[in-house]
């Protein structure tokens, strides 16, 4: 090596990069939350009175594919593939990822955990959508409001009709 700070060895020829850390965590993580999945999977009913595909299928079959899809992603980082950023559509794949609109979107998601069961469906859906309309942009929460309430009203009449228990309309009513 020389000693005026270039990577170059006594030949003069240019000294190998040190390889980059390949993220195996991520398939690896993958599979880890495939076998989450399959283990719930197979705690549920495969099958129902009613209907020829009962809970624990759908979610056994997206534990299959996770482990399958993290198996694969394993695979190509072990053969070398790189994973750079790249740009889609107008999105530029330079730009910071805006926390607050991920926190906003993350709290969409987290709210039906603890509001569903006092609040029902309808209320603990339409927030949730405002919330994740809020998180891509919109900033008329109003309209986000009454276009949830809409929609979760006719998820909650449609799976109603169906026979499925999705608990009261809005429970602090007593409807």
């Amino acid at each position: 090596m020389s000693t005026d700070g270039n990577n170059t060895t006594e030949g003069g020829s240019q000294a190998a990069a040190p390889a980059s850390p390949r993220p195996y965590w991520i398939g690896v993580g993958l599979m880890a939350m495939g076998a989450v999945w399959l283990y719930a999977g197979f705690g549920l009913p495969q099958g129902a009175r009613y209907a020829a595909v009962g809970p624990g299928l759908f979610v056994t079959l997206a534990g299959a594919g996770l482990l399958v899809l993290g198996a694969i992603l394993v695979l190509q980082i072990w053969r070398g593939e790189s994973f750079e950023a790249q740009d889609a559509e107008d999105a530029d794949g330079a730009t910071k990822m805006d926390k607050r609109a991920f926190l906003t979107a993350l709290v969409a998601v987290a709210l039906p955990i603890g509001t569903m069961g006092p609040l029902g469906m309808p209320f603990t859906a339409t927030l949730s959508f405002m919330l994740v309309a809020n998180a891509f942009g919109s900033r008329r929460w109003w309209l986000d409001l009454i276009c949830g309430l809409v929609l979760a009203c006719a998820a909650w009449f449609l799976f109603k009709q169906l026979g499925l228990q999705l608990g009261r309309f809005f429970p602090p009513l007593g409807v």
